[in-house]
C-alpha cells in the first residue's frame, strides 16, 4: 500500500479539527510518541504529526481527512503495550486519545461505568472502589495503562483466572470506523442476540478495526474480605501440578493463581534489594482468594494451603492484611522492572497454552535457552496458562543478538503451537509478531481477518503494518 506524506495543507486541515494546541510537530516532542515498552530499537518509528482530539467527532474528521488524503493512522493510548502495537510504524498521523480521560457515568441501578478510553485502569477500579463497588479488570500495569489499550489487546493480568479477561467486563462502546463514522455498539444490556456481537470483533483487535471512544464498564459488588498466600516449590513440575488440584476442590475459584521461576526469584531479590523467604526455591506459586465473609475466607485459604503442603509445598505465607499482602505482591508486580535491570534490552514473549502444558513448555524453553547460552526467565498467570517469558540480551552484541532472538523466537513459538498453545494471551500481536502470525495461524483463519479489515477499512488507513498484513 502506497501512503502519501504529511503536507503543511494537511498539517492545517488537522488543526482546524483539533486545535493548533492539540498538533504536535516538534521532533522532540514526537519522540515520546515513537515507541511503546518494547525496548528495541527495531519497534521504534517517528510519527510525521501527532494530533490529540478530544471528542469522538474530532476523531471522526481526523479519519475522514486521512481517508482523503490516504495517511495511515496509529491510534494511540498510554504507551505501555509490549508488542509495538501503538508504533507508527508507516509514519503519518498518531492519534493520541489522552485528553480523552473522563469518567462519564457511574450507573449504579444497572452497575454500570461509562468512560473515555483515556481514563487508566486504575483510576477506573479506584472510583469504582469509592462508590462501593469493584471492576475486576487488573492488568499489571493498571496504574499507568488506559482502558482505551486494555479494549484494544483484551487486556488480562492478575485477576484474569476468576473473571476473564477485558472481554468479559465490555458490554458497550462508541466506536469510529475507519472511514469516520460514528456508531455506538452494545450498551448497558446484560445480553443481546441482535445481530453479531461487534462488540466483541472490536475488542482485541489492537486499534486495526475503529477507534474506541467511549466503553460501557460492567460494575461488580465489591468482595469485602481478601487474602494472598506465597507458596514456595522445589521446582516448577510439581508448583504447576498444584493449580487442577485447587481449582477443583471444594468449589472455590481463586482470584488469582501467578508464578515465578528461579531465575524470576532472583532478579526480584536483586531489584528489591532483599532476601525473599526460600529464594533458592524452584518456583513461587501466588494465590489471591476472596469472600464475603472472614469466616468463609479463612475457610478457603486454610483448605487451599493445605492443598499446597500436601501436594510438594514447602510452606504457606499468608498475606491477610494489606501491608502483608503488598509485601507478597510486590516480587511479582515490579519482575518486569526487575528484568530490566538485570538486561535494559530484552524480548519479552506472551504465549498461551492449556494449564496442564505448562510444566512441560518450560521445559523445553529451558532447554532452548541451554542451547543458545542464553536466560530466558519465566513468570506468568498459573491460573490461565499465561507464560511470560523473558529473553534477555545481557552482555551480547547487537549482531549476535538478532541472530540468537530470531532463532529463540522460531524455536519457542514451535514449541507453543506444538503444545496447543497461541502467540500471545494479552499482549496481542502489533508489529512485533505480525510475522509469526501469518505462520502460526491457520490460512482460512488468516482468509477470514483479511476480508474483515478490507470489508472495514478499504483504504488500509488505520494502524496499518500491524497483526497482520493485507494485499
Amino acid at each position: 500500500m502506497r501512503y502519501n506524506k504529511i503536507t503543511d495543507e494537511i498539517v492545517a486541515g488537522l488543526k482546524n479539527i483539533v486545535g493548533p494546541s492539540n498538533v504536535v510537530l516538534d521532533p522532540e516532542k514526537l519522540g515520546v510518541y515513537a515507541g511503546d515498552e518494547v525496548p528495541e530499537a527495531e519497534w521504534k518509528h517517528l510519527p510525521e504529526v501527532v494530533v490529540k482530539p478530544e471528542n469522538a467527532e474530532q476523531v471522526a474528521e481526523v479519519i475522514k481527512l486521512a481517508n482523503r488524503e490516504m495517511i495511515p493512522v496509529t491510534p494511540r493510548g498510554a504507551g505501555t503495550g509490549l508488542a509495538a502495537g501503538a508504533v507508527p510504524m508507516l509514519g503519518g498521523i498518531v492519534l493520541s486519545l489522552e485528553k480523552m480521560n473522563r469518567i462519564l457515568e457511574i450507573d449504579k441501578e444497572n452497575l454500570f461505568m461509562v468512560v473515555e478510553p483515556g481514563v487508566t485502569t486504575g483510576e477506573v477500579q479506584q472510583r469504582a472502589q469509592e462508590e462501593g463497588y469493584f471492576y475486576a479488570g487488573d492488568p499489571c500495569s493498571a496504574d499507568s495503562s488506559f482502558i482505551g489499550g486494555n479494549v484494544a489487546t483484551n487486556a488480562g493480568g492478575n485477576k484474569a483466572v476468576k473473571y476473564g479477561t477485558t472481554s468479559r467486563h465490555i458490554y458497550g462502546m462508541e466506536v469510529v470506523t475507519p472511514t469516520g463514522e460514528i456508531t455506538t455498539l452494545g450498551g448497558k444490556c446484560v445480553k443481546s442476540s441482535t445481530g453479531y456481537d461487534l462488540v466483541h470483533l472490536l475488542v482485541g483487535s489492537e486499534g486495526t478495526l475503529g477507534i474506541v471512544t467511549k466503553v460501557y464498564l460492567k460494575l461488580l459488588p465489591r468482595p469485602l474480605h481478601n487474602a494472598v498466600l506465597l507458596v514456595p516449590f522445589a521446582d516448577m513440575q510439581t508448583a504447576i501440578d498444584i493449580v487442577p488440584k485447587i481449582m477443583t476442590n471444594g468449589g472455590i475459584i481463586p482470584t488469582s493463581i501467578e508464578f515465578m521461576d528461579n531465575l524470576c526469584i532472583k532478579s526480584a531479590e536483586g531489584y528489591l534489594n532483599r532476601t525473599l523467604p526460600y529464594g533458592d526455591a524452584g518456583a513461587y506459586i501466588i494465590i489471591e482468594v476472596e469472600a464475603y465473609t472472614e469466616s468463609q475466607l479463612e475457610a478457603d485459604f486454610e483448605t487451599i494451603g493445605n492443598i499446597c503442603l500436601e501436594n510438594g509445598g514447602l510452606e504457606v505465607f499468608v498475606g491477610d492484611n494489606k501491608s502483608s499482602q503488598e509485601k507478597i505482591w510486590k516480587a511479582r508486580r515490579y519482575l518486569a522492572e526487575a528484568l530490566r535491570v538485570t538486561s535494559p534490552v530484552y524480548c519479552m514473549e506472551d504465549i498461551v497454552v492449556p494449564v496442564s502444558n505448562i510444566p512441560r513448555v518450560l521445559a523445553e524453553i529451558s532447554q532452548i535457552a541451554e542451547k543458545y547460552s542464553v536466560k530466558i526467565p519465566c513468570f506468568g498467570h498459573a491460573g490461565d496458562g499465561n507464560i511470560h517469558a523473558c529473553l534477555l540480551k545481557g552482555n551480547m552484541d547487537d549482531a549476535a543478538w538478532y541472530a540468537v532472538k530470531e532463532k529463540v523466537l522460531d524455536e519457542m513459538y514451535t514449541v507453543t503451537h506444538t503444545h496447543g498453545g497461541k502467540l500471545s494471551g494479552e499482549h496481542g500481536i502489533g508489529a512485533k509478531r505480525k510475522k509469526f502470525m501469518a505462520r502460526f495461524t491457520d490460512p482460512v483463519q488468516l482468509k477470514m481477518i483479511k476480508a474483515i479489515k478490507k470489508a472495514l477499512d478499504p483504504n488500509l488507513i488505520l494502524n496499518p503494518d500491524k497483526v497482520i498484513d493485507v494485499d
